[in-house]
């Protein structure tokens, strides 16, 4: 019998966001990676203008938007896909959870996942009866293990795997027998060097598989460097054989991407401006936010990239949490995202700069004075 699944994180959360919303100058939500910045007008437009959307759409995705992911692929990720090799869905977190049901993994196999990572990974394992092995390293992965999950950028912590271990970590999947999947979704937004001048790699990047996609695959979404989360917008693309493997289980199942969401995917694929005003809207942010917090006395650990501050200052993380709600500010546990964070914190930097702002200005406030 299947274990039953756990209460849902973030409703442990209520009492810290009713005291942070007694604050005499109000909340600001910085625990919630959800965009609050506008939709690009030509995205809002070409998703008018397919509203007639009265026959089924295909589930592989029309072939205009199925050439316009394999033609960002190449010209954002460097990497060289086909068109039949690349698959529409509706959003990522339900390709999270739902990968191990869809390869048909199940009790008594594996899926393996980051030490530090969001924890739909985890719960795809749940929802199949399987084991959720939270681990980075390579060596470690079972034998029986069927699915390893990388995420680079990661979330909560930013963290970025190179070349060399994205390349090891695809070596020992082979080995094993097992689907390896990189969540890239963050892969845009690199700060601190080298990423902030080189891109972030693929883990399709022909120095990690060469030409080679067999039992690779790659995640995306537009949520975040489109704007377009409410959208649920999203696509992989790698092994050939492993996506028609999907593609068909994904149509018997009904997971078919809304016409007019494929023609607003086409339009955001299209145009790179509104992503660059999006990475400077971030790393402005990420300027205010970042050194208010280290005059408090916090270290940001990780963070290089992707949309998060992932700070520590070496306490237990419900003790920041409840801090941090006494200045009216709701920040994430690093509870939430495994064992092996219980010190850290997760702030946002997907909040307004009017609360990005104010937020530093709290955190500043409450940083003890010298003696």
């Amino acid at each position: 019998m299947r274990q039953a699944l756990p209460e849902y994180p973030w409703d442990a959360m209520r009492p810290y966001a009713a005291r942070a919303a007694e604050h005499p100058e109000g909340a600001l939500n910085l625990s919630i990676g959800s965009p609050v910045d506008p939709t690009p007008r030509a995205v809002r437009e070409a998703l008018a203008s397919a509203t007639d959307a009265h026959a089924y759409p295909a589930t592989a995705g029309s072939s205009a938007l199925r050439e316009a992911i394999a033609e960002w692929f190449g010209r954002r990720r460097g990497v060289a896909v086909d068109a039949d090799a690349v698959l529409p869905t509706v959003g990522s977190k339900e390709l999270v959870a739902l990968l191990p049901f869809l390869l048909g993994i199940g009790a008594g196999e594996a899926v393996v996942f980051p030490s530090v990572a969001y924890p739909s990974y985890a719960m795809g394992a749940a929802l199949v009866g399987a084991d959720a092995i939270a681990s980075d390293d390579p060596g470690s992965w079972p034998e029986h293990t069927k699915l390893i999950w990388i995420n680079s950028p990661s979330n909560p912590d930013g963290r970025v795997l190179d070349i060399d271990a994205l390349r090891a970590a695809v070596e020992r999947a082979r080995e094993l027998g097992a689907v390896i999947a990189g969540d890239e979704c963050y892969a845009e937004f690199g700060w601190d060097a080298p990423w902030d001048q080189r891109s972030i790699p693929s883990i399709l990047d022909p120095r990690v598989v060469g030409n080679d996609h067999r039992g690779v695959l790659s995640v995306y979404s537009l949520s975040k460097q489109s704007n377009l989360a409410g959208y649920r917008a999203a696509f992989l693309a790698g092994d050939s054989e492993l996506v028609a493997r999907l593609l068909t289980v994904r149509k018997h199942a009904g997971l078919m991407l809304p016409a007019p969401v494929q023609a607003a995917m086409l339009a955001a694929l299209a145009d790179e401006s509104h992503v660059e005003e999006q990475r400077a809207r971030y790393r402005e942010r990420r300027d205010m936010l970042r050194p208010a917090l280290e005059a408090a006395g916090f270290a940001i650990d990780g963070s290089e990239a992707g949309l998060y501050l992932w700070a520590t200052r070496g306490t237990d993380a419900w003790d920041a949490v409840a801090q941090f709600a006494e200045l009216g500010i709701v920040v994430g546990p690093g509870h939430f995202y495994g064992d092996r964070s219980p010190q850290h914190v997760r702030l946002a930097l997907t909040a307004p700069d009017a609360d990005i702002a104010a937020a530093a200005v709290r955190i500043r406030a409450s940083a003890p004075t010298a003696g």
